[in-house]
């Protein structure tokens, strides 16, 4: 069994997306991070980097004590090598969907947060950041239409680098990106959207919370936090 700890955020998504995929059975455990409840003394021993998600194993593949891992891309990585789902095992295959991975963990996911910030819930608009993050947020768009405009899927098959990029583009109004300016992309997003175990875990998502993850009263479990 997997144990989720999960809240409604694209990185969160991620892993009901291919908890659903692969049918594995899973538990979710919500933690509301507008609640602070990140910061939380259990949550903590399995994601010490206090974000979601994070999940333990209890039934690993190597048997023994459970396993836990936090990092949305390492939790996708594991439960792909787990359930040998989704990660192609030849050493080529393996590496085109993994190079994709790291990039959504690099470049898409951090950019378009940063591009989320300033936008939405800075305190005060800043025309540059606004500017960088949305330009930065629109480049990495092109990669990906470049990218799809060959192949179905970002590395070929469906992957877990699909799972992991899908959600980010998921905003995109919000990212000020018009997804008309990238067809290839709007065709794989179009295609993803579609899938009946994504649908599935955005139903999931619903269920748990359709209130704004930011709120004035959860900016200071959000953003500003320091290493004391």
């Amino acid at each position: 069994m997997i144990e989720l700890s999960y809240w409604t955020t694209p990185n969160g998504h991620k892993i009901t997306i291919f908890l659903e995929e692969s049918e594995t059975p899973y538990r979710i455990t919500p933690v509301n991070i507008s609640k602070g409840e990140q910061f939380g003394e259990a949550f903590l021993k399995i994601a010490p980097n206090n974000r979601i998600p994070a999940i333990l194993d209890t039934a690993p593949a190597v048997g023994g004590e459970p396993v836990s891992v936090f990092e949305s891309g390492a939790i996708l990585q594991y439960l792909a090598e787990k359930e040998q789902k989704f990660l192609p095992a030849d050493l080529r295959g393996k590496y085109e969907v993994l190079q994709w991975l790291y990039w959504q963990m690099a470049g898409l996911g951090p950019m378009a947060g940063q591009n989320h910030h300033f936008l939405q819930y800075a305190p005060e608009k800043i025309p540059y950041a606004m500017e960088r993050y949305v330009k930065e947020t629109n480049r990495l768009y092109g990669v990906l239409n470049k990218r799809l405009a060959d192949r179905e899927f970002v590395a070929g098959a469906y992957s877990i680098a699909d799972m992991a990029a899908y959600p980010w583009i998921v905003p995109y109004e919000r990212q000020r990106q018009n997804i008309d300016d990238s067809p290839h992309l709007k065709r794989w997003f179009l295609t993803i959207q579609a899938r009946p175990a994504v649908q599935r875990a955005y139903a999931i998502a619903k269920q748990i919370n359709e209130q704004p993850t930011v709120s004035e009263a959860s900016r200071t479990h959000l953003f500003g936090q320091a290493a004391r």
